[in-house]
């Protein structure tokens, strides 16, 4: 089955997270997916306080930018969430948005290189592994966990250009692709991930979930707030690119990206989205019935 979810989005205030993460509790959300986007919200902050608000949903961070953390850490609060909420837990990291790392005086003179590293350090250590590294940009001396996860936790990396997506294949547990992937864009994504596994020589036993963002928009002013945003972000001339309508159109696009090869899908609303409490019910008891 499609796991299906839904995004709060961090343009709302960090007060609003917890009547939506209960809500999405109530009505049984799979998943409810967060961002650490600048200079909004904290992403382990928020995951932690709308895991310790719900009792069964999913809560993931997509993504966490690995300029700005020391993936000491990064291990160190991922492993406190794992052992806290077992299995509730989906954490991401990425390259963050480079203007952003610049504003704060952290871009990497090579992202590809700094979440190589990042990673292998951040899942070596979540295993119990003691570390000894001495990269680019990841040094460790002798540092290892004294309260690792309890079992194997999977480390998601996001990714864009084809560099990053065979690193995530070779390198990650799953891919998180951003709302600006297309079906086609998904199929390629998922043809680069394959390809960094098999350099990797990763076993076709490991699995490599691809999560989606899906921009979604539903109401009588659908439509015009799905353009709106798409144009906002110079997306417009994108073909397949997000849905407006009702539930019925939201899970044809859902099934044309699983189609393509996605294994999770999350609901993204606009912006202005005028009641995210009631996207959530819609994405729960609406959409997720017509998704297989």
């Amino acid at each position: 089955m499609t796991a299906l979810g839904a995004v709060f989005r961090p343009q709302l205030p960090p007060e609003r997270l917890r009547g939506v993460v209960r809500l999405a509790d109530d009505v049984g959300l799979e998943e409810l997916w967060l961002w650490e986007d600048c200079f909004r919200e904290g992403g382990i902050s928020a995951a932690a306080a709308a895991l310790a608000w719900s009792e069964r949903v999913r809560v993931g961070v997509g993504l966490l930018p690995v300029p700005l953390r020391n993936v000491a850490i990064t291990a160190m609060e991922a492993a406190t969430l794992h052992r806290m909420f077992p299995g509730r837990a989906v954490l991401g990291v990425g390259h963050g948005v480079q203007d952003w790392m610049g504003q704060v005086g952290a871009r990497a003179e090579s992202p590809v290189t700094l979440l190589r590293e990042h990673l292998d350090a951040l899942r070596a250590l979540l295993r119990g592994e003691r570390l000894t590294v001495s990269g680019r940009y990841v040094r460790l001396d002798d540092v290892a966990l004294d309260w690792p996860p309890a079992g194997p936790v999977p480390v998601f990396a996001g990714a864009t250009g084809p560099r990053s997506l065979r690193l995530s294949g070779a390198a990650a547990d799953g891919t998180v692709l951003t709302a600006a992937t297309p079906p086609d864009g998904v199929r390629r994504a998922r043809r680069l991930i394959e390809e960094g596994r098999a350099a990797a020589g990763r076993g076709e036993d490991e699995r490599h979930e691809v999560v989606v963002y899906l921009l979604t928009a539903t109401g009588p002013d659908a439509a015009d707030r799905l353009r709106a945003e798409l144009v906002e972000e110079g997306l417009e001339s994108v073909p397949d690119l997000g849905v407006a309508g009702d539930a019925g159109a939201v899970a044809k696009a859902v099934q044309r990206l699983v189609e393509a090869g996605a294994d999770t899908v999350i609901l993204q609303p606009t912006g202005d989205e005028p009641d995210p409490e009631g996207f959530v019910r819609f994405t729960a008891e609406e959409v997720r019935p017509l998704v297989p």
